[in-house]
This record gives structure tokens, C-alpha cells and sequence, in this order.
């Protein structure tokens, strides 16, 4: 089973000079745990800020959210995988980042996102399809 199958291709995003509490409106209203970022024109490159950056990072130091930049806590670069890459080449890069979620990459734009459900999810559809080849 390929990255592309099981992917998601609406992922939502935020400016890096938004300040937190938007990322926290958005993520909250759309019931989602993470951001993209998206940094200045000149700077191509992507970030991902999540529900646990923001409490850990801004809620628990006292911080107001108000006051705080996306850009300021996001992660960067973002974990990136082609769409054709199979099942366990993802699952070993996020055990290698040390992330739940990689981004799917086509010529340097994000297409798409994987997480950890989606490859639990993968499993059942295989296993449904008689495909014991992860």
C-alpha cells in the first residue's frame, strides 16, 4: 500500500506572523491538532506547529498566546516523504523523526499529510484485502 491511499489532502495553515492564539482558533474550530506554516515568500520553506507545541510550549511557561508568533515555536523543516513511498518506508521515518505525522512532498510543495492513525488504518484496510505485505 502506497502514501498516496491513505494520505489527506485538505491540510489547513497558518501565516508564521500570526500569533498563536489564531493558530489555537483555527485548530480548535476545526477540530484539527496541527498547522502547517507557511514563512515568507522568500523563505520557501514550511513549519508545522501542533496542539502540543502551543500548550507546551506557550500555555505552560505562562505565556499569553496573544503575544507569541507562530513562527516563533514551529517546528521546521517539516518531515517530508514522496506520495509513491510504501507503508513502512513512512512508519520507520516517523519513528526516525520522532514524529506522528509526515508531510507528503511532490516537487517541494506539501500535497498531503500521513499520520499515525492513517497507518493503523492502512493495516485494517490490508488485512481486509487479504495483503499481509505491510
Amino acid at each position: 500500500m502506497k502514501v498516496q491511499e491513505l494520505m489527506t489532502t485538505k491540510i489547513e495553515s497558518v501565516d508564521a506572523d500570526k500569533s498563536v492564539y489564531d493558530a489555537v482558533e483555527k485548530m480548535v474550530d476545526r477540530r484539527i491538532r496541527s498547522l502547517i506554516v507557511k514563512f515568507s515568500e522568500k523563505d520557501l520553506s514550511y513549519g508545522i506547529i501542533t496542539a502540543r507545541d502551543i500548550v507546551f510550549k506557550v500555555l505552560a511557561n505562562g505565556l499569553n498566546p496573544n503575544d507569541v508568533k507562530v513562527g516563533e515555536i514551529a517546528s521546521k523543516p517539516v518531515a517530508c516523504i514522496e506520495k509513491n513511498a510504501a507503508m513502512n518506508e513512512v512508519a520507520s521515518l516517523m519513528e526516525k523523526k520522532k514524529n506522528a505525522r509526515i508531510f507528503v512532498c511532490e516537487n517541494e510543495k506539501i500535497i498531503g499529510v500521513i499520520s499515525l492513525m492513517d497507518i493503523m488504518a492502512g493495516v485494517l484496510i490490508m488485512r481486509a484485502r487479504g495483503d499481509h505485505d505491510f
